[in-house]
């Protein structure tokens, strides 16, 4: 008797996809990577590939779109039942924790940020962020100058922790986050 792989329902092959998306693009970028090397990494047919997204444009928003759907549940559990500074602090805890060791997923956010040129893709990637902000305003209700240090110092943890600065510091790095910290 011969072992048969699992089949898998559309909504696994299709999150699949965009787990190898999500891999191809953060190392090459939209203009970078091939379809073909997304399709081998998911084990199917480009052709397949074609047929669930259509072209590689509609891929990559749909691979920065999880993304960003996937950071505001993280932020949404991390502050479940919270408010004001316990909130805010629970979700910085939880990004650290949860999503900044992920260099992938990071370095896909910033190739989605470098590829704003597209207006489309800009326009996602504005009404991602803009979804992360809201909520966060929203479940802390604190003044914009705290929202805008949280998301800063969310964006310079990013940036350090593409160039693996996290596991590798340079001295200027040790300092810059040693004035992250809460006074």
């Amino acid at each position: 008797m011969s072992a048969t792989a699992p089949r898998h329902t559309a909504a696994e092959r299709r999150e699949s996809i965009l787990d190898a998306a999500l891999i191809e693009f953060a190392q090459r970028g939209l203009e970078g990577t091939s379809t073909e090397n997304i399709a081998k990494r998911a084990g199917i047919s480009q052709p397949y590939l074609f047929r669930l997204f259509g072209t590689k444009k509609e891929l990559f928003k749909a691979t920065i779109s999880r993304c960003f759907r996937e950071t505001l549940e993280v932020f949404q559990r991390a502050a479940e039942g919270k408010r004001g500074e316990e909130a805010l602090k629970a979700m910085g805890d939880a990004y650290v924790e949860n999503l900044l060791s992920d260099r992938t997923r990071l370095r896909a956010q910033m190739q989605a940020y470098a590829a704003c040129d597209d207006p489309e893709i800009c326009e996602l990637v504005r009404n991602g962020y803009g979804d992360l902000v809201a909520y966060v305003e929203r479940v802390s209700g604190l003044p914009p100058e705290e929202i805008s240090r949280f998301f800063s110092i969310g964006m310079l943890l990013n940036v350090f922790a593409s160039m693996n600065l996290m596991e590798r510091p340079e001295p200027w790095s040790e300092r810059l986050l040693g004035g992250c910290k809460p006074e």
